[in-house]
């Protein structure tokens, strides 16, 4: 009788190199099932990219991730622009960039002209209602999330709580936040460096997935090197990109037109999105709510509603506040809001994900260059520790907002109450997802409204 060999898994086999068509529709399908927020999309890129296709080993996506995580911008989809650029060069680059972000640009204008020509109807009127106080339960959830990730000691907590006090009593701008922050970090990661260290335990958990077609000790490839020239070149083009529409929109339209002064607000935008999308709503909301007018601060809350619950980056919410504005203000008459609308969300789209580009395409072979430890992380732990504050603010301005929907005066809403304490019970205590307990949220406005509970 022969002795059974011990069981061992198959050896792996090395993978196929990938054409640039194969990569398109990859990055296609990405687009459409990205769901989750940055954390959700980089897990997605993570399972499919190492640990399935075996595109890219651990180590050398961890090092992207990282560059990617100290850039203002959604890292997610800067990650995907990286990647695509590492594999096909430019080209490739930009189709993952760009695949990352049109499925939720298409949806979101769908949506947000179903908001506005349908939101009175009992059922989407129901759908909102309860997805409303969820959302601020999932803020309230994201700063838990930042927070846990920044807050290591006290002089973290120091920090979160200044910015909170400067943009919830004082009403400090959110660039103002986030200069004063950096300073700090660069001040503390120089005299104090064993409070300000940033740099991420990743590689404790790194694991062995097989070969990969970029593997660890893959040879940088031609493209990716650094080069004067190409960094010109790239510098060059990005300025070209924002300067030719931007110029366009002044000269036709003027420097006042509404997707003038929208293009311009979100270009500021784009630069400032470190922590992620919802370090940058605040400042969003100062602006689009309180400075211009775009849309009131019911209709913020509604299109961060929206965003939640499409694929892409949740920064594309400002795709919802692009048509909102342009599409209430009828900037081409009513019988054509619509197309106001829509040109002002791709207006805005371009404009807060031109930069990403530009900072991958322009910084990547300088990230390539060396694999060593990335610089300046003192700052972003001191940014990211001022964005919990920020975040916290949102989050009690959200409920503040759909709690009490007459003011400090009126009477609490206190359906939605009980709402936003299911949603952080469901959140913090059952583990549930974003969607599971936005569609629950969703659901139990619908019952409420066809069981009589709302007026």
């Amino acid at each position: 009788m022969t002795e059974a060999a011990p069981h061992s898994e198959p050896p792996r086999l090395d993978p196929q190199p990938i054409t640039l068509m194969q990569a398109f529709w990859f990055w296609l399908k990405l687009g459409f099932i990205s769901f989750g927020g940055p954390a959700g999309q980089i897990a997605i890129m993570h399972e499919e990219l190492v640990e399935r296709r075996r595109w890219i080993s651990e180590k050398r996506f961890l090092h992207a991730l990282n560059y990617c995580m100290l850039l203002p911008g959604p890292e997610a989809q800067q990650l995907a622009t990286y990647l695509g650029w590492l594999m096909h060069r430019t080209w490739g680059g930009v189709l993952a960039g760009v695949l990352f972000v049109l499925p939720s640009l298409f949806i979101l204008v769908a949506l947000s002209w179903v908001y506005l020509a349908f939101g009175d109807v009992p059922l989407v009127a129901g759908v909102f209602y309860g997805i409303k106080p969820a959302v601020a339960a999932i803020v309230l959830h994201a700063a838990h999330r930042i927070g846990s990730r920044a807050l290591k000691n006290n002089w973290m907590w120091c920090i979160a709580a200044a910015s909170f006090v400067a943009i919830f009593a004082m009403n400090v701008p959110f660039p103002l936040i986030v200069l004063v922050a950096a300073i700090i970090g660069f001040l503390g990661g120089r005299y104090f460096p064993e409070k300000f260290n940033g740099s991420a335990a990743h590689a404790a958990g790194q694991k062995n997935y097989g070969p990969a077609l970029i593997d660890d000790h893959t040879p940088t490839p031609e493209h990716a090197r650094f080069s004067k020239k190409r960094l010109a070149c790239v510098v060059l083009t990005g300025v070209l990109l924002w300067v030719v529409p931007m110029g366009l929109l002044t000269l036709t339209l003027g420097w006042a037109n509404t997707f003038t002064q929208m293009s311009w607000f979100f270009t500021k935008a784009a630069l400032l999105t470190f922590g992620g999308a919802y370090a940058v709503l605040p400042y969003v909301y100062q602006g689009a709510v309180g400075h211009y007018g775009w849309l009131t601060p019911t209709q913020m809350i509604d299109g961060l509603a929206l965003g939640e619950t499409t694929p892409g980056p949740l920064i594309m919410v400002v795709a919802f506040v692009g048509f909102v504005g342009a599409y209430v203000q009828a900037a081409f008459g009513p019988e054509n809001a619509f197309v106001a609308g829509a040109l002002a969300a791709a207006l805005v789209t371009w404009f807060t994900f031109l930069p990403s580009f530009v900072f991958i395409l322009a910084g990547g072979p300088l990230v390539e260059s060396t694999h060593g430890d990335l610089k300046f992380t003192a700052p972003l732990l001191a940014i990211t520790a001022a964005v919990v504050g920020v975040v916290v603010n949102l989050a009690i301005f959200f409920a503040y907002h759909v709690w009490l929907p007459q003011g400090l005066n009126g009477q609490p809403d206190w359906l939605s109450v009980l709402i936003s304490t299911g949603a952080v019970v469901a959140l913090f205590y059952f583990k549930r997802t974003v969607l599971e307990v936005l569609g629950g949220s969703a659901l139990i406005g619908v019952g409420l409204v066809f069981w009589g509970g709302l007026s």
